[in-house]
């Protein structure tokens, strides 16, 4: 995992995002934002889990799927299956420890 600060992201309404091996943050302090890390590393483990490629192929389907049904991208993002695990065990900070292999699923 290497952590980057990027500031395209400071135009982004998002605070972090995980593109195996990065985890890029929106500011330097997020660095020190254990439950930012811990939602990104989180992504990390089920992209390498689906070999990268098929992390973001199904996630962007999984997205769309959601727009469609919700008419919503907010909504849609947050019922991603990939992002429900994530946002539900971003604050145990010994999850990746215990974690089952694509335990994602059980979030569909």
């Amino acid at each position: 995992m290497i952590i980057v600060c990027q500031k395209p992201l400071k135009k982004l309404k998002i605070n972090g995002i995980a593109l195996f091996p990065f985890i890029f943050i929106r500011r330097p302090e997020d660095k020190e934002n254990n439950i930012l890390i811990n939602h990104e590393k989180i992504h990390l483990r089920q992209q390498l889990e689906m070999l990268i490629i098929f992390f973001y192929l199904f996630y962007v389907i999984e997205y769309y799927y959601w727009v469609f049904k919700l008419k919503n991208g907010d909504l849609a993002y947050r019922r991603i299956s990939f992002e429900r695990e994530a946002y539900t065990n971003e604050n145990n900070l010994n999850y990746l420890k215990k974690r089952k292999f694509w335990n994602f699923r059980k979030y569909f």
